[in-house]
């Protein structure tokens, strides 16, 4: 079994990145937050991460990560055991079918310094399909020094490349597909979202309070990090937060956890709106349309201020 050294459960400062960036599907290696992983089982690991104190995009408030931090650090997780420990080549695509995070107002706090938060991650399945594709579930749990930091329940596939060609046929390349990508639209107030800066605004304006364009900024160095033949699933959950904070502003509300279905792939060379309607006072709907058909979907929890 492959394995990097492990840590402890905190720590003032933080090693670099152990985890080869290819493994966790980044290129900026200062964008990896996988610093190390052990198994417990064939289907049980556990993977450590870093946070910095203040990540230049998943930290939009001074004294609390976004609880997209704790989604994209599982992200990462699943993609290296994915790669290291249940065979899955590098050249395959992975995507997510469901994902469902819930996270802690204290596990989210800074604290007053960078924190290694373990992911304790246990594949409830993991099934071979026809021509290679692999469809996984995996369920998380992690902590920060004692403190619990979230849970999650995730389920995704796996594609080979002349697979995922076929699926995609003329959305396969991504350099082409950027090519003819939208230009992003104005971004609304940051202020209305969460943000203090229009460069991490992820949506546009349109004449409904309720109705925002998915605004798509490739030249994000976090969103997109890498060429994208279509909108990726992360730049999706922070249009939801947004929309979120967007529908309830001027109430400020730090969502907490989101429960998503990812339907199909959202193109870059098409409008796609995100509409948002409150349920009650903790819960917002969202849903992502592009031309008739809807795209993913997600309830988005936040207390009340």
């Amino acid at each position: 079994m492959s394995s990097s050294s492990s840590h402890g459960s905190t720590a003032l400062h933080l090693q670099r990145p152990t985890v080869a960036k290819r493994l966790v599907r980044k290129t900026d290696a200062s964008e990896v937050l996988v610093t190390a992983w052990r198994g417990l089982s064939d289907h049980q690991h556990v993977v450590t991460t870093d946070w910095p104190l203040s990540h230049p995009f998943y930290t939009p408030e001074p004294d609390s990560h976004s609880a997209l931090l704790f989604t994209e650090s599982t992200r990462q997780a699943l993609a290296l055991l994915s790669h290291t420990e249940f065979g899955i080549p590098l050249d395959h695509r992975l995507g997510w079918d469901h994902v469902s995070c819930s996270t802690s107002p204290e596990g989210l706090l800074t604290a007053g310094g960078p924190a290694q938060v373990e992911l304790h991650i246990t594949h409830t399945s993991v099934s071979r399909r026809r021509l290679g594709c692999a469809r996984l579930s995996a369920e998380i749990e992690a902590t920060r020094g004692g403190t619990r930091v979230g849970t999650a329940q995730i389920r995704y596939t796996t594609y080979p490349e002349a697979v995922y060609r076929r699926l995609r046929g003329r959305y396969a390349n991504a350099a082409e597909c950027c090519a003819r990508a939208l230009r992003p639209g104005p971004p609304v107030a940051p202020g209305l979202v969460g943000r203090e800066h229009t460069g991490d605004v992820v949506l546009s304006p349109t004449t409904r309070p309720d109705l925002w364009l998915l605004r798509a900024d490739l030249g994000h160095s976090v969103l997109f990090d890498h060429p994208h033949d279509h909108i990726p699933g992360m730049v999706l959950l922070e249009a939801f937060t947004q929309a979120a904070r967007s529908l309830r502003a001027p109430r400020p509300i730090q969502p907490v956890s989101f429960d998503a279905v990812f339907k199909r792939y959202v193109e870059l060379d098409q409008p796609c709106l995100i509409e948002a309607e409150e349920l009650d006072r903790s819960t917002v709907q969202l849903i992502a349309t592009q031309g008739d058909t809807v795209a993913a979907s997600a309830l988005v929890t936040a207390p009340p201020a």
